[in-house]
């Protein structure tokens, strides 16, 4: 009898996932730590319309069969990704929780690479890993900002449009994490859940880290929930955090970025953070030497000039407005002169 502390849940939330599941539990079963470590699938069906409860019955048998508990939830109506996960969790008895997205494949050694990684961390961890995009050319400059991002980047880029710095589909982490943070947002649609579980996690002085291997298959199709999230939503959870948990502690700052999105950052800041910023900085030289006067169309009068700097002659610290790996190398490049410490002396919101 293995010894139950040492259980991994692998929890695999599914709303009509019936072209997935095949593929995705036949990767389950071929994980090498099936033997090693006592496993159990536990899965919320979100009230699929498809044929998604016939064939996890099926499923059932099929891991039963291998001495694995398949463990299945269904929800009366659909209540949303987070809920559904939520529901998983709820169903589950591991010590570790392995979260598992219906449309990705584990590669066989996910499970026991990161379930030992854990075991080598504090309690307060979320353990991820690198991954690979099917179709293979999909998504390839998030995947290379995913992939190569240091263990120290993992808890410093955690403002960017990108997201948690490790993905969703690869978390591998200990019990207390989730009760810690109180589960996912239970929202039925347009909530980015994993990012705002992620911000909680770090907020209560979680940490994250990642085993250097690429584990995963992160499928990229059409209907993915990503794409049912409003980019508004993801800014407005990226905004807050960075003012509540940066800002607050820099007396004055300099946005790096004088154009579109430059622009917005300094519009959507509180009045209070408005007036730290001391100036934009470009290299466009078009805009180098003039003023940014912001127009309120609600009160139908301009803001306070503020001026367009060189980046050369600007005051970090900097939050920076442009994407990265998007100038052929021009913007790193430069940024690289000033000598700068990420997460001191600037902070990316690109």
């Amino acid at each position: 009898m293995q010894n139950q502390d040492h259980l991994v849940s692998i929890i695999v939330p599914i709303y009509n996932g019936s072209p997935w599941i095949k593929r995705c539990f036949d990767s389950v079963l071929k994980q090498t730590a099936i033997g090693a470590i006592n496993l159990e699938i536990c899965v919320c069906d979100d009230c699929s319309s498809d044929d998604t409860p016939k064939l996890l019955k099926d499923w059932k048998c099929t891991f039963e069969n291998y001495g694995v508990a398949f463990k299945i939830v269904r929800n009366d109506e659909t209540g949303g990704v987070g809920h559904a996960k939520n529901k998983a969790v709820s169903i589950s008895t591991g010590v570790f929780l392995c979260f598992q997205d219906i449309d990705d494949v584990m590669l066989p050694d996910r499970v026991m690479k990161q379930y030992e990684r854990a075991l080598s961390e504090p309690y307060n961890t979320i353990v991820g890993c690198q991954f690979k995009r099917e179709p293979f050319n999909s998504t390839k400059r998030y995947t290379k900002w995913a992939n190569s991002l240091t263990q120290d980047q993992l808890n410093l880029q955690v403002y960017t449009s990108h997201g948690p710095t490790v993905i969703m589909p690869t978390w591998f982490c200990h019990r207390m994490v989730f009760q810690r943070v109180g589960g996912f947002p239970d929202t039925k649609t347009g909530c980015p859940e994993d990012l705002i579980f992620f911000n909680k996690h770090l907020d209560l002085g979680g940490r994250i880290c990642r085993v250097e291997e690429i584990l995963l298959t992160y499928t990229f199709h059409a209907n993915q929930t990503t794409f049912s999230i409003n980019e508004e939503t993801i800014w407005n959870v990226r905004l807050e955090r960075l003012q509540r948990t940066v800002l607050t502690r820099w007396p004055k700052f300099t946005i790096w970025n004088a154009g579109k999105q430059g622009r917005r950052f300094y519009n959507c800041l509180s009045d209070e953070n408005r007036d730290k910023v001391v100036s934009f900085c470009d290299v466009d030289l078009n805009k180098i030497g003039k003023k940014y006067t912001p127009f309120d169309a609600t009160e139908r009068r301009f803001g306070q000039e503020v001026d367009i700097i060189h980046f050369r002659d600007a005051t970090p610290p900097f939050v920076i407005c442009i994407k990265i790996d998007m100038t052929e190398g021009a913007f790193e490049d430069n940024l690289k002169t000033l000598n700068l410490k990420e997460g001191v002396d600037y902070v990316m919101f690109s």
